[in-house]
């Protein structure tokens, strides 16, 4: 089997990242209703307790958003880049893997524009 092209590993970076950042909001929305079900709730004696260490959790994982955008918007950048050199001769990707770099770069756009 021969190793990955260089397309393919910027590709497969690419959608990590932006995997990873589609968690962290899925982490964030379940810290909001959590903390929102706390505060309704607010029975027992833990509840203060529970709460702060709610909210502390959920800004670090907003904080996390920012360093996330930087690192898709340069993993972005190096596999458009690679697409760019891909285009000369001596083309070493496959079809698949060019149409896979450009959904990967559509996805990251996306990802980028429903950051901002």
């Amino acid at each position: 089997m021969p190793p990955p092209s260089q397309l393919s590993i910027a590709t497969s970076a690419l959608i990590r990242l932006v995997k990873e950042e589609r968690s962290y909001h899925k982490e964030a929305e379940q810290q909001q209703a959590s903390i929102t079900k706390l505060e309704q709730g607010g029975g027992d004696e833990n509840a203060e307790f529970t709460l702060k260490q709610e909210r502390n959790g959920l800004e670090q994982t907003k904080a996390m958003f920012p360093q996330l955008k930087a690192k898709i918007e340069d993993a972005l950048a190096r596999l458009e880049q690679q697409l760019e050199q891909d285009k000369g001769p001596g083309d070493q990707s496959s079809p698949e893997d060019i149409t896979r770099a450009k959904e990967a770069v559509a996805e990251a756009k996306t990802a980028i524009r429903e950051a901002s």
